[in-house]
Protein backbone atom coordinates (compact mmCIF):
# COMPACT_ATOMS: atom_id res chain seq x y z
CA UNK A 1 0.00 0.00 0.00
CA UNK A 2 3.47 2.36 0.49
CA UNK A 3 4.08 1.67 -2.58
CA UNK A 4 1.40 2.02 -4.83
CA UNK A 5 -0.45 5.03 -2.10
CA UNK A 6 -0.02 8.83 -4.34
CA UNK A 7 2.03 10.55 -2.33
CA UNK A 8 2.56 14.05 -3.20
CA UNK A 9 -0.54 13.59 -6.06
CA UNK A 10 -2.89 16.45 -6.55
CA UNK A 11 -6.26 15.32 -7.38
CA UNK A 12 -8.18 17.53 -9.45
CA UNK A 13 -11.42 18.76 -8.03
CA UNK A 14 -14.57 18.82 -9.65
CA UNK A 15 -14.58 22.53 -10.45
CA UNK A 16 -11.36 21.96 -12.36
CA UNK A 17 -12.95 19.04 -14.12
CA UNK A 18 -16.10 20.72 -15.12
CA UNK A 19 -18.43 20.09 -11.82
CA UNK A 20 -19.03 23.01 -10.62
CA UNK A 21 -22.04 22.56 -9.39
CA UNK A 22 -23.04 23.32 -5.57
CA UNK A 23 -26.16 21.56 -4.01
CA UNK A 24 -28.59 23.69 -2.68
CA UNK A 25 -31.42 21.98 -0.72
CA UNK A 26 -35.02 23.26 -0.95
CA UNK A 27 -38.41 22.62 -0.11
CA UNK A 28 -41.38 22.56 -3.19
CA UNK A 29 -43.81 25.11 -2.14
CA UNK A 30 -46.14 24.91 -4.97
CA UNK A 31 -47.08 22.87 -8.26
CA UNK A 32 -48.76 23.61 -11.55
CA UNK A 33 -48.79 21.90 -14.62
CA UNK A 34 -47.81 24.80 -17.48
CA UNK A 35 -46.04 24.88 -20.44
CA UNK A 36 -42.43 23.95 -21.14
CA UNK A 37 -41.21 27.60 -20.83
CA UNK A 38 -39.52 29.37 -17.94
CA UNK A 39 -42.51 31.67 -16.28
CA UNK A 40 -45.15 30.05 -18.77
CA UNK A 41 -48.83 30.03 -17.60
CA UNK A 42 -51.18 27.43 -16.33
CA UNK A 43 -52.07 25.18 -18.83
CA UNK A 44 -55.97 24.74 -17.11
CA UNK A 45 -54.68 21.16 -16.39
CA UNK A 46 -54.99 19.70 -19.52
CA UNK A 47 -50.90 18.39 -18.98
CA UNK A 48 -49.29 19.40 -21.80
CA UNK A 49 -45.81 17.77 -20.84
CA UNK A 50 -44.34 20.30 -18.09
CA UNK A 51 -45.20 21.43 -14.36
CA UNK A 52 -43.80 24.48 -12.60
CA UNK A 53 -42.76 24.34 -9.07
CA UNK A 54 -42.26 26.99 -6.65
CA UNK A 55 -38.70 25.77 -4.69
CA UNK A 56 -38.08 27.73 -1.22
CA UNK A 57 -34.78 27.25 -1.21
CA UNK A 58 -33.13 26.71 2.66
CA UNK A 59 -29.35 27.62 1.76
CA UNK A 60 -27.38 28.38 -0.83
CA UNK A 61 -26.59 32.02 -2.15
CA UNK A 62 -30.95 32.82 -2.06
CA UNK A 63 -31.61 31.25 1.64
CA UNK A 64 -35.42 31.81 2.09
CA UNK A 65 -35.98 32.53 -1.07
CA UNK A 66 -38.53 31.16 -3.65
CA UNK A 67 -37.67 30.42 -7.50
CA UNK A 68 -39.78 28.87 -9.89
CA UNK A 69 -38.47 25.69 -11.51
CA UNK A 70 -39.83 24.06 -14.74
CA UNK A 71 -39.88 20.75 -14.96
CA UNK A 72 -41.39 17.84 -17.71
CA UNK A 73 -43.18 15.20 -17.05
CA UNK A 74 -42.20 12.73 -19.32
CA UNK A 75 -41.73 9.35 -17.43
CA UNK A 76 -38.32 9.37 -17.17
CA UNK A 77 -38.28 12.49 -14.89
CA UNK A 78 -38.75 12.34 -11.14
CA UNK A 79 -42.67 12.99 -9.76
CA UNK A 80 -42.21 16.16 -7.78
CA UNK A 81 -44.78 17.58 -5.26
CA UNK A 82 -45.86 20.32 -2.44
CA UNK A 83 -43.66 19.18 0.39
CA UNK A 84 -41.12 17.27 -0.90
CA UNK A 85 -37.17 18.34 0.00
CA UNK A 86 -35.17 18.75 -2.95
CA UNK A 87 -31.56 19.09 -3.88
CA UNK A 88 -30.92 21.58 -6.14
CA UNK A 89 -28.06 22.47 -8.70
CA UNK A 90 -26.52 25.93 -8.79
CA UNK A 91 -24.23 26.80 -11.42
CA UNK A 92 -22.55 29.69 -9.94
CA UNK A 93 -23.14 32.68 -12.23
CA UNK A 94 -25.71 34.58 -11.51
CA UNK A 95 -28.34 33.79 -7.89
CA UNK A 96 -30.84 36.42 -8.91
CA UNK A 97 -31.33 34.40 -12.63
CA UNK A 98 -33.36 31.40 -11.86
CA UNK A 99 -32.18 29.41 -14.87
CA UNK A 100 -28.82 29.06 -13.03
CA UNK A 101 -30.97 26.42 -10.72
CA UNK A 102 -31.88 23.26 -11.87
CA UNK A 103 -33.57 20.75 -9.42
CA UNK A 104 -31.71 17.44 -9.86
CA UNK A 105 -32.91 15.27 -7.03
CA UNK A 106 -34.44 14.47 -3.65
CA UNK A 107 -33.07 14.89 -0.09
CA UNK A 108 -32.46 11.64 1.50
CA UNK A 109 -30.20 12.24 4.51
CA UNK A 110 -32.89 11.78 7.06
CA UNK A 111 -34.41 8.32 5.81
CA UNK A 112 -30.49 7.25 5.33
CA UNK A 113 -29.50 8.30 8.75
CA UNK A 114 -32.42 6.51 10.61
CA UNK A 115 -31.90 3.50 8.49
CA UNK A 116 -28.31 3.62 8.92
CA UNK A 117 -28.76 3.95 13.12
CA UNK A 118 -31.30 0.64 12.75
CA UNK A 119 -28.59 -1.23 11.12
CA UNK A 120 -26.38 -0.53 14.14
CA UNK A 121 -28.50 -0.97 16.61
CA UNK A 122 -29.24 -4.80 14.91
CA UNK A 123 -25.73 -5.33 14.90
CA UNK A 124 -24.83 -4.52 18.19
CA UNK A 125 -28.24 -6.20 20.19
CA UNK A 126 -27.60 -9.24 17.96
CA UNK A 127 -23.85 -9.15 18.29
CA UNK A 128 -23.14 -7.52 21.38
CA UNK A 129 -19.44 -7.51 21.33
CA UNK A 130 -18.79 -9.11 17.92
CA UNK A 131 -21.03 -7.17 16.48
CA UNK A 132 -19.28 -3.80 17.91
CA UNK A 133 -16.22 -5.21 16.56
CA UNK A 134 -17.73 -5.87 13.12
CA UNK A 135 -18.86 -2.23 12.78
CA UNK A 136 -15.28 -1.02 13.47
CA UNK A 137 -13.98 -3.45 10.53
CA UNK A 138 -16.46 -2.03 8.46
CA UNK A 139 -15.24 1.48 9.22
CA UNK A 140 -11.99 0.59 8.65
CA UNK A 141 -12.60 -0.92 5.35
CA UNK A 142 -14.56 1.86 3.85
CA UNK A 143 -11.11 3.59 5.28
CA UNK A 144 -9.57 1.82 3.24
CA UNK A 145 -11.82 2.05 -0.03
CA UNK A 146 -12.16 5.92 0.13
CA UNK A 147 -8.70 6.61 1.27
CA UNK A 148 -6.31 4.00 -0.44
CA UNK A 149 -8.25 2.26 -3.23
CA UNK A 150 -9.82 5.12 -4.88
CA UNK A 151 -7.51 8.20 -4.99
CA UNK A 152 -4.17 5.49 -5.90
CA UNK A 153 -6.37 4.43 -9.26
CA UNK A 154 -7.62 8.23 -10.01
CA UNK A 155 -3.46 9.23 -9.71
CA UNK A 156 -2.83 6.21 -12.63
CA UNK A 157 -1.68 3.37 -10.54
CA UNK A 158 -2.88 -0.07 -12.01
CA UNK A 159 -6.45 -0.67 -10.64
CA UNK A 160 -6.21 -4.38 -10.07
CA UNK A 161 -2.83 -4.11 -8.06
CA UNK A 162 -4.06 -1.37 -6.17
CA UNK A 163 -7.55 -3.63 -5.65
CA UNK A 164 -5.26 -6.70 -4.69
CA UNK A 165 -3.13 -4.56 -2.62
CA UNK A 166 -6.91 -2.72 -0.66
CA UNK A 167 -8.29 -5.84 -0.37
CA UNK A 168 -5.65 -8.15 1.42
CA UNK A 169 -5.09 -5.15 3.86
CA UNK A 170 -8.87 -4.82 4.39
CA UNK A 171 -8.66 -9.14 4.86
CA UNK A 172 -5.90 -9.14 7.52
CA UNK A 173 -7.30 -5.57 9.78
CA UNK A 174 -11.16 -6.83 9.64
CA UNK A 175 -10.65 -10.68 10.05
CA UNK A 176 -8.19 -10.31 13.16
CA UNK A 177 -10.00 -7.58 14.02
CA UNK A 178 -13.46 -9.30 14.21
CA UNK A 179 -12.55 -12.90 15.37
CA UNK A 180 -8.97 -12.35 17.16
CA UNK A 181 -5.53 -13.34 16.54
CA UNK A 182 -5.45 -16.77 16.85
CA UNK A 183 -4.68 -19.99 14.50
CA UNK A 184 -8.21 -20.36 13.46
CA UNK A 185 -8.50 -16.66 11.90
CA UNK A 186 -5.06 -16.83 10.22
CA UNK A 187 -5.97 -20.46 8.29
CA UNK A 188 -9.03 -18.61 6.97
CA UNK A 189 -6.77 -15.12 6.01
CA UNK A 190 -5.15 -17.85 4.19
CA UNK A 191 -7.44 -19.11 2.63
CA UNK A 192 -9.12 -15.45 1.85
CA UNK A 193 -5.09 -14.84 0.15
CA UNK A 194 -5.50 -18.24 -2.13
CA UNK A 195 -9.20 -17.70 -3.29
CA UNK A 196 -8.43 -13.59 -4.14
CA UNK A 197 -5.25 -14.50 -6.07
CA UNK A 198 -6.84 -17.23 -7.94
CA UNK A 199 -10.00 -14.50 -8.73
CA UNK A 200 -7.31 -12.00 -9.71
CA UNK A 201 -5.88 -14.17 -12.53
CA UNK A 202 -8.53 -15.93 -13.54
CA UNK A 203 -10.11 -12.73 -14.33
CA UNK A 204 -7.42 -11.18 -15.73
CA UNK A 205 -7.08 -14.15 -18.43
CA UNK A 206 -10.70 -14.76 -19.13
CA UNK A 207 -11.04 -10.41 -19.84
CA UNK A 208 -8.28 -10.87 -21.85
CA UNK A 209 -9.47 -14.00 -23.77
CA UNK A 210 -12.92 -12.64 -24.19
CA UNK A 211 -11.45 -9.17 -25.23
CA UNK A 212 -13.51 -6.93 -22.49
CA UNK A 213 -12.59 -3.70 -22.72
CA UNK A 214 -14.55 -2.37 -19.69
CA UNK A 215 -15.49 0.92 -21.42
CA UNK A 216 -19.42 1.10 -20.06
CA UNK A 217 -20.89 4.22 -20.28
CA UNK A 218 -19.95 4.93 -16.58
CA UNK A 219 -16.21 4.75 -17.14
CA UNK A 220 -16.27 6.23 -21.00
CA UNK A 221 -17.54 9.23 -19.29
CA UNK A 222 -15.48 8.87 -16.04
CA UNK A 223 -11.99 8.96 -18.39
CA UNK A 224 -13.83 11.68 -20.75
CA UNK A 225 -14.10 13.85 -17.76
CA UNK A 226 -11.06 13.69 -16.21
CA UNK A 227 -9.01 13.87 -19.36
CA UNK A 228 -6.30 11.24 -17.28
CA UNK A 229 -5.55 7.78 -18.91
CA UNK A 230 -7.25 5.06 -16.61
CA UNK A 231 -6.55 1.31 -17.57
CA UNK A 232 -10.45 0.47 -18.20
CA UNK A 233 -9.73 -3.41 -17.92
CA UNK A 234 -7.66 -2.91 -14.95
CA UNK A 235 -10.92 -1.30 -13.47
CA UNK A 236 -13.04 -3.84 -14.00
CA UNK A 237 -11.24 -6.54 -12.83
CA UNK A 238 -10.63 -4.46 -9.62
CA UNK A 239 -14.33 -4.65 -8.93
CA UNK A 240 -14.09 -8.09 -9.46
CA UNK A 241 -11.27 -8.44 -6.72
CA UNK A 242 -12.76 -6.01 -4.19
CA UNK A 243 -16.49 -7.64 -4.68
CA UNK A 244 -15.94 -11.05 -4.12
CA UNK A 245 -14.12 -9.91 -0.92
CA UNK A 246 -16.74 -9.74 0.93
CA UNK A 247 -18.31 -13.18 -0.01
CA UNK A 248 -14.59 -14.99 0.49
CA UNK A 249 -14.88 -13.80 4.44
CA UNK A 250 -17.89 -15.52 4.82
CA UNK A 251 -17.20 -18.94 3.94
CA UNK A 252 -13.62 -19.12 4.87
CA UNK A 253 -14.75 -18.14 8.36
CA UNK A 254 -17.62 -20.78 8.38
CA UNK A 255 -14.87 -23.14 7.19
CA UNK A 256 -12.31 -23.01 9.88
CA UNK A 257 -15.36 -22.38 12.56
CA UNK A 258 -16.39 -25.59 11.15
CA UNK A 259 -13.10 -27.94 11.76
CA UNK A 260 -12.15 -26.37 14.71
CA UNK A 261 -15.84 -27.41 16.24
CA UNK A 262 -15.39 -30.96 14.42
CA UNK A 263 -11.86 -30.95 16.12
CA UNK A 264 -13.26 -29.62 19.65
CA UNK A 265 -16.02 -32.51 19.81
CA UNK A 266 -13.87 -35.68 18.59
CA UNK A 267 -9.99 -34.75 19.03
CA UNK A 268 -9.01 -38.39 18.27
CA UNK A 269 -10.32 -37.15 14.25
CA UNK A 270 -7.67 -37.54 11.41
CA UNK A 271 -6.59 -34.96 9.34
CA UNK A 272 -8.58 -36.83 6.46
CA UNK A 273 -11.31 -37.46 8.74
CA UNK A 274 -11.65 -33.78 9.56
CA UNK A 275 -11.09 -32.87 6.04
CA UNK A 276 -14.00 -34.76 4.77
CA UNK A 277 -16.47 -33.53 7.60
CA UNK A 278 -16.02 -29.97 6.94
CA UNK A 279 -15.71 -30.60 3.36
CA UNK A 280 -19.22 -32.05 3.15
CA UNK A 281 -20.41 -28.69 5.42
CA UNK A 282 -18.84 -26.60 2.76
CA UNK A 283 -20.91 -27.94 0.19
CA UNK A 284 -23.88 -27.10 1.52
CA UNK A 285 -23.08 -23.64 1.81
CA UNK A 286 -21.06 -23.01 -1.48
CA UNK A 287 -24.32 -23.88 -3.08
CA UNK A 288 -26.12 -21.01 -1.62
CA UNK A 289 -23.51 -18.60 -1.57
CA UNK A 290 -22.90 -18.93 -5.04
CA UNK A 291 -26.72 -18.43 -5.68
CA UNK A 292 -26.15 -14.99 -3.52
CA UNK A 293 -23.49 -13.88 -5.58
CA UNK A 294 -24.95 -14.44 -8.68
CA UNK A 295 -28.23 -13.13 -7.77
CA UNK A 296 -26.59 -9.75 -6.17
CA UNK A 297 -25.01 -9.34 -10.28
CA UNK A 298 -28.06 -10.02 -11.69
CA UNK A 299 -30.61 -7.64 -9.30
CA UNK A 300 -27.79 -4.94 -9.89
CA UNK A 301 -27.82 -5.31 -13.77
CA UNK A 302 -31.51 -5.74 -13.99
CA UNK A 303 -32.69 -2.97 -16.04
CA UNK A 304 -29.75 -3.76 -18.36
CA UNK A 305 -31.19 -6.93 -18.66
CA UNK A 306 -34.38 -5.41 -19.50
CA UNK A 307 -33.55 -3.63 -21.98
CA UNK A 308 -31.49 -6.22 -23.68
CA UNK A 309 -34.71 -8.59 -23.11
CA UNK A 310 -36.62 -5.96 -25.26
CA UNK A 311 -34.15 -5.70 -27.70
CA UNK A 312 -35.20 -8.34 -30.15
CA UNK A 313 -31.33 -9.83 -30.48
CA UNK A 314 -31.36 -13.58 -29.52
CA UNK A 315 -29.58 -15.00 -26.12
CA UNK A 316 -26.00 -15.22 -27.70
CA UNK A 317 -25.61 -12.25 -29.24
CA UNK A 318 -27.19 -10.69 -25.93
CA UNK A 319 -24.26 -12.66 -23.74
CA UNK A 320 -21.30 -12.08 -25.93
CA UNK A 321 -22.14 -8.12 -25.56
CA UNK A 322 -19.51 -6.21 -23.97
CA UNK A 323 -21.76 -5.23 -21.07
CA UNK A 324 -23.75 -8.33 -20.55
CA UNK A 325 -20.45 -10.13 -20.85
CA UNK A 326 -18.49 -8.52 -18.61
CA UNK A 327 -21.33 -9.51 -16.03
CA UNK A 328 -20.90 -12.96 -16.85
CA UNK A 329 -17.00 -12.87 -16.35
CA UNK A 330 -17.49 -11.01 -12.99
CA UNK A 331 -20.12 -13.68 -11.65
CA UNK A 332 -18.08 -16.96 -12.99
CA UNK A 333 -14.85 -15.96 -11.96
CA UNK A 334 -16.16 -14.88 -8.59
CA UNK A 335 -18.38 -17.56 -8.23
CA UNK A 336 -15.42 -20.47 -9.27
CA UNK A 337 -13.29 -18.58 -6.36
CA UNK A 338 -16.01 -18.64 -3.89
CA UNK A 339 -16.16 -22.43 -4.94
CA UNK A 340 -12.46 -23.12 -4.64
CA UNK A 341 -11.91 -21.03 -1.52
CA UNK A 342 -14.22 -24.14 0.28
CA UNK A 343 -11.54 -26.99 -0.28
CA UNK A 344 -8.19 -25.10 -0.05
CA UNK A 345 -9.68 -23.40 3.56
CA UNK A 346 -10.70 -26.66 4.61
CA UNK A 347 -7.41 -28.01 4.27
CA UNK A 348 -5.57 -25.76 5.46
CA UNK A 349 -7.35 -25.53 8.81
CA UNK A 350 -7.25 -29.71 9.07
CA UNK A 351 -3.93 -29.15 8.70
CA UNK A 352 -3.33 -26.43 11.53
CA UNK A 353 -5.56 -27.90 14.36
CA UNK A 354 -4.42 -31.84 13.77
CA UNK A 355 -0.89 -29.99 15.00
CA UNK A 356 -2.06 -28.30 17.71
CA UNK A 357 -2.84 -30.12 21.10
CA UNK A 358 -6.13 -31.82 22.15
CA UNK A 359 -7.42 -29.03 23.93
CA UNK A 360 -7.45 -26.30 21.35
CA UNK A 361 -5.84 -22.98 21.14
CA UNK A 362 -6.33 -20.71 24.20
CA UNK A 363 -8.97 -18.76 24.79
CA UNK A 364 -8.82 -14.83 25.74
CA UNK A 365 -10.24 -13.30 28.46
CA UNK A 366 -13.47 -10.97 27.09
CA UNK A 367 -15.77 -9.13 29.57
CA UNK A 368 -18.13 -11.16 29.51
CA UNK A 369 -16.04 -14.06 30.77
CA UNK A 370 -14.82 -11.55 33.60
CA UNK A 371 -18.62 -10.78 34.05
CA UNK A 372 -19.10 -14.40 34.41
CA UNK A 373 -16.13 -15.12 36.64
CA UNK A 374 -17.23 -12.85 39.33
CA UNK A 375 -20.45 -13.59 39.41
CA UNK A 376 -19.39 -17.38 40.19
CA UNK A 377 -17.11 -16.15 43.28
CA UNK A 378 -20.13 -13.82 44.76
CA UNK A 379 -22.10 -17.30 44.62
CA UNK A 380 -19.71 -19.09 46.44
CA UNK A 381 -19.34 -16.43 49.11
CA UNK A 382 -22.68 -16.21 49.48
CA UNK A 383 -22.57 -20.24 50.16
CA UNK A 384 -19.53 -20.03 52.54
CA UNK A 385 -20.94 -17.34 55.06
CA UNK A 386 -24.59 -19.19 54.72
CA UNK A 387 -25.16 -20.86 58.39
CA UNK A 388 -24.54 -24.85 58.58
CA UNK A 389 -26.64 -24.75 61.37
CA UNK A 390 -30.65 -23.99 61.89
CA UNK A 391 -31.02 -21.27 64.49
CA UNK A 392 -33.89 -22.00 66.72
CA UNK A 393 -36.80 -19.24 67.21
CA UNK A 394 -38.36 -18.82 70.61
CA UNK A 395 -41.33 -19.93 70.84
CA UNK A 396 -44.54 -17.80 71.64
CA UNK A 397 -45.67 -18.37 74.83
Amino acid sequence: MLVLYPFGHTQQTGADIGFGQDPVNGEITAARTSDCTQGGGSSGGSGDGCVTLQVRMQDGPRPNQTIEQVMPTDPSTPHFAVGDQVVLSYAGTNPQDPSSFQVVDFQRGTPLLVLALVFVAAVLVLGRWQGLKSLIGLGLSLAVLIGFVLPAILAGENPLLVAVAGAGATMFVVLYLTHGISARTSAAVLGTMVSLALIGVLSAVFSAATNLTGLDEDTSNLIGVLGAPIDARGLLLAGIVIGALGVLDDVTITQTSAVWELRAANPALTWRQLYGSALRIGRDHVSSAVNTLVLAYAGAALPMLLAYTLSGRSFGEIVSSQTVAQEVVRTLVGSIGLVAAIPVTTALAALVVTRQPAGGEPHEPTPGDEIGEGAERSAEEALWWRPTQKISLPKKP
